[in-house]
């Protein structure tokens, strides 16, 4: 029977009393204990119809072609002196050792290298770092910073330090898009896609030191980009442009002897804003790269990545950066 809190409860007290039959007794006794083990029988089978259900993983999806948390024109202001420890504070949270950063809730449609070619310019790397960290993980780019120091005090060369950056970037993950970037230009638009096209980038078109003009229709300077197919197909960059000029020109023509034909950002897009300084020691003009540019047809298959010859001296992982400190064997200044 049942009782007030809708307990089934059995009672064998009364028969006993009533027919004080042994017999009896031990059938109710029987049946109660066979109608308590189907009781247990049918709630162990309830719980076990009632299952936690597995966890399940997320499969990301591709990111978006146009990148949904963009800014479009920026405000950039290098007067304010911060410290390199500010901007690890303010911007490296979602950064990984190394300047590597991955968006976390789609995958990046390309691996990117940013490659720097540097030496003693460490202020204007903080500046650097400090914007474009923001605007790289806006546009969902699955990227690295990689910073080329030139070692010594020998003449400068950006474009070999460029080649050693690819080669380098290279040995740690399997970037497919390779960013060439000088240390003190910085976009004032984040619609400006770090990131590889169909032909060759020229990203720099309108530099406020051209008045937010492109200087001439060949110029190829400031910042580039190109997938490892485009960048390999050129023979990479010339390695014999010591001191300041000609690289740019180079590289243009390599393309265009190639058969590819360079794509731009519009002028709006394509701003940026240069830091103001005085040109490097030991990258002082050289007037005789100018004269190997008719030369390039012909030099371009000889002088590139597959001549590039540097020795690795120090290699040091920040937070917003990969330092690598490059021997090219430069000639005294």
């Amino acid at each position: 029977m049942y009782n007030k809190n809708n307990t089934l409860t059995f009672s064998t007290e009364p028969y006993v009393k009533a027919n004080r039959n042994d017999t009896v007794f031990w059938m109710v006794k029987e049946s109660v204990h066979e109608l308590w083990g189907m009781m247990t029988e049918a709630t162990k089978a309830s719980q076990e119809d009632i299952q936690t259900p597995a966890p399940t993983t997320k499969t990301l999806g591709p990111c978006p072609e146009t990148p949904p948390d963009l800014l479009g024109p920026l405000h950039v202001d290098f007067n304010y002196n911060r410290t390199l420890d500010e901007v690890r504070k303010e911007i490296s949270s979602p950064l990984q050792e190394g300047g590597r950063y991955k968006p976390p809730d789609c995958i990046s449609r390309q691996k990117v290298a940013i490659i720097i070619p540097f030496r003693n310019r460490h202020e204007h790397l903080k500046h650097w770092l400090y914007y474009l960290h923001p605007i790289l993980t806006r546009q969902q780019l699955d990227y690295g910073v990689y910073v080329i120091n030139q070692d010594g005090e020998g003449v400068f060369n950006r474009a070999k330090l460029m080649n050693a950056g690819y080669v380098e970037a290279l040995k740690e993950y399997d970037y497919d898009c390779f960013v060439f970037s000088d240390i003190d230009l910085v976009p004032m638009d984040d619609r400006n896609l770090y990131r590889c096209f169909d032909n060759p980038r020229h990203l720099a078109v309108a530099m406020d030191k051209f008045n937010f003009k492109l200087p001439y229709n060949s110029y190829f300077g400031g910042v580039s980009s190109l997938s490892k197919g485009q960048f390999l197909k050129i023979n990479g960059f010339p390695n014999t442009y010591w001191g300041w000029g000609g690289e740019d020109d180079d590289i243009y023509r390599r393309i265009t002897f190639r058969g590819m034909s360079i794509s731009r950002p519009d002028l709006v897009m394509g701003k940026y804003k240069m830091i103001k300084h005085v040109r490097d020691k030991h990258n002082e003009v050289n007037p005789a790269n100018p004269g190997k540019l008719s030369q390039t047809q012909w030099t371009m298959d000889k002088d590139g990545i597959n001549s590039l010859n540097y020795t690795v001296k120090e290699i040091v992982k920040d937070i917003l950066y990969t330092f690598i400190n490059v021997d090219i064997t430069a000639p005294p200044s």
